[in-house]
């Protein structure tokens, strides 16, 4: 391990998607994830790598699909308004099977609303703000050394099964400051980017699938025959007008995901053991959550909290699980409400799922969080 730094999450961000092999950085500065672009302009160099801000968020997103494709492994950063600007090129990744890492560092919205101020509103629009049937995965960290294992796990993630991935951070995680010690790069696991398996001589074509349902398409300028589209297409890469091949290349896009999403949902249990009832939380919301929840069982409530680390896909199986435990469940939020329909939907009518929502640019006070799970306790005793 490297020694103790005093380290801001953007910061760490940045540190764990350069030890993961990012060599590419295309951006536009928005608060609140701009040191993300800060740091990636002052160490890109120094590897060799690229930085390059671009006129604004949508040809941010097109130059690193480019780069991705020439073989770089690949970061772009923003926050709300600047993902919506990403969407139509979100999509065109994950229907060309572009490697992609998409930080999203949340703000109040909607549109430009509140820049500098902590909001989890984005955990949708992560799933589906792009257009179409499409897969995507998200993750999300609730601190500084978090961010940086999970802004690696993304890079890996994105080169593995080719696809667009949302690293979900919050104003919270992403301007935490927090003394950590980073891992040594020997001590990291990294997933390299994927190669043809067979040379242009021996049939290759760029979209036929590995056995994992992922294909080992060439980098441009290796060689290869290579085409890209958005359009849907077969294993040559050259759209297809076939209901046939339309039904198949949109389930693999999804399969190639469901059938490794045991590996891929991670979520972390606290104070579960002996649970009568459940807080279900995620980034920067879960360390005020973990408060409430300490503070609640010191006075004599048995409650446990579940954090969810994989936001998409979601943790179907865990919730399903934790419902059958509890009599109750506690979804916070800094939002309106929008995971906790997830949470409800796996839950699947197994015990009573409320919302403890906030959306006013403040954090959430452990008092707050106690409080509902007050009520919680005593409507579902």
């Amino acid at each position: 391990m490297s020694k103790a730094r005093l380290m801001q999450g953007n910061e760490a961000v940045a540190e764990g998607a350069l030890k993961a092999g990012v060599r590419f950085f295309g951006g536009y500065p928005i608060t609140p994830s701009t040191e993300i672009a800060e740091g990636m302009a002052a160490m890109l160099p120094k590897v060799g790598g690229t930085f390059i801000q671009m006129e604004d968020e949508i040809a941010s997103m097109g130059v690193v699909l480019g780069a991705s494709l020439a073989g770089r492994k690949v970061l772009t950063a923003s926050s709300g308004p600047g993902i919506s600007l990403k969407q139509e090129l979100i999509g065109y990744a994950a229907a060309a099977e572009i490697p992609v890492v998409i930080v999203n560092v949340q703000r109040v919205g909607p549109s430009t609303g509140q820049p500098t101020a902590p909001s989890q509103s984005d955990v949708m629009q992560a799933r589906w703000g792009t257009h179409g049937d499409h897969s995507i995965i998200a993750l999300s960290p609730w601190s500084v050394r978090e961010a940086f294992d999970v802004a690696v796990k993304c890079v890996n993630y994105a080169e593995r099964f080719r696809t667009p991935v949302i690293l979900l951070m919050d104003e919270i995680v992403g301007h935490l400051r927090e003394n950590v010690e980073l891992p040594e790069e020997h001590e990291l696991e990294i997933y390299p980017r994927r190669k043809p398996k067979i040379s242009r001589a021996e049939g290759y074509e760029p979209y036929q699938p590995d056995n994992d349902l992922v294909p080992n398409i060439a980098n441009f300028g290796e060689g290869y025959h290579i085409h890209v589209t958005g359009l849907i297409h077969d294993e040559t890469g050259f759209p297809v007008g076939s209901p046939k091949v339309t039904q198949e290349a949109i389930d693999r896009m999804h399969k190639k995901i469901e059938i490794a999403a045991d590996e891929i949902i991670e979520v972390e249990e606290h104070f579960m053991d002996d649970a009568e009832y459940a807080v279900v939380s995620f980034g920067g919301t879960s360390r005020t959550a973990y408060e409430a929840v300490r503070n609640a069982r010191e006075r004599g409530i048995k409650i446990g909290m579940l954090r969810l680390i994989t936001i998409w896909p979601f943790a179907d199986k865990a919730i399903a699980e934790l419902a059958k435990r509890v009599k109750a469940i506690l979804v916070t939020e800094l939002n309106y409400g929008q995971i906790v329909h997830e949470v409800r939907r796996a839950a699947n009518g197994q015990c009573p799922v409320e919302l403890c929502a906030k959306y006013n640019m403040q954090i959430f006070e452990p008092e707050e969080i106690e409080e509902s799970i007050n009520k919680m306790v005593a409507d579902h005793k």
